[in-house]
């Protein structure tokens, strides 16, 4: 109590301006903005998902795995409700983000397995979906990286003297942010055995029944 006596009598002599209020409070929108973007690239990427899933599975019906695996994925990341309230919980945030990257590393795994079926890969809606998803990684990408210029502007803010009293008063917390420990893992593309042909032997040509991959 006395303490926070200490820290109104200092912002009352320095102005809430000085305190870094407005600061804290226009920092603060505009993380929350950011997070908005966010999640709307991963909500678009989300609803594009089972068209793709569909579009595979006609022409890829043995890849019952790879299909289920990312079905699955979905699942779970649509099932984490991203709310505001995230931004100031540490492990709902990195819960979500997990979610979000194992989705990322499915999506992965199922195009490797396409480049096996080349009628797939020749179809126009699967290239236009392709196209679409290709370009929603690249918004959450942008998004992501948004964010996380904000969420570091806006924690400099809270840590720093004076405004680190004016945060502690008016509970400004620190926020979470996406962890760049594992993207070199989760960028790297899977690494895909589809099989060698026989020295002498064609590669083979598109038919009826695609080549089933040997590992993935």
């Amino acid at each position: 109590m006395r303490a926070r006596m200490i820290v109104l009598a200092a912002c009352a002599l320095a102005g809430l301006s000085g305190c870094g209020y407005n600061s804290l409070q226009r920092q603060d929108e505009n993380v929350k903005g950011r997070w908005a973007e966010v999640v709307n690239q991963y909500q678009r990427r989300s609803d594009l998902i089972p068209n793709l899933v569909r579009t595979v599975k006609g022409f890829a019906t043995q890849e019952q795995q790879v299909l289920i695996g990312v079905t699955e994925a979905r699942a779970r990341a649509v099932s984490i409700q991203a709310t505001p309230e995230m931004l100031n919980d540490p492990a709902a945030f990195a819960k979500y983000q997990a979610a979000q990257g194992q989705l990322s590393q499915s999506l992965k795994s199922l195009f490797a397995v396409v480049e096996a079926y080349p009628q797939l890969k020749s179809d126009a809606n699967f290239r236009d979906l392709q196209a679409q998803l290709e370009g929603t990684e690249n918004r959450i990408t942008v998004a992501r990286g948004r964010y996380i210029d904000a969420v570091r502007d806006y924690n400099i803010t809270v840590r720093s003297f004076p405004t680190n009293l004016t945060a502690r008063l008016f509970d400004f917390q620190v926020k979470p942010n996406f962890s760049v420990a594992n993207e070199q893992a989760i960028a790297a593309p899977p690494q895909v055995d589809f099989g060698s042909p026989a020295p002498g032997q064609a590669a083979p040509a598109n038919s009826a029944t695609p080549p089933q991959p040997a590992s993935r």
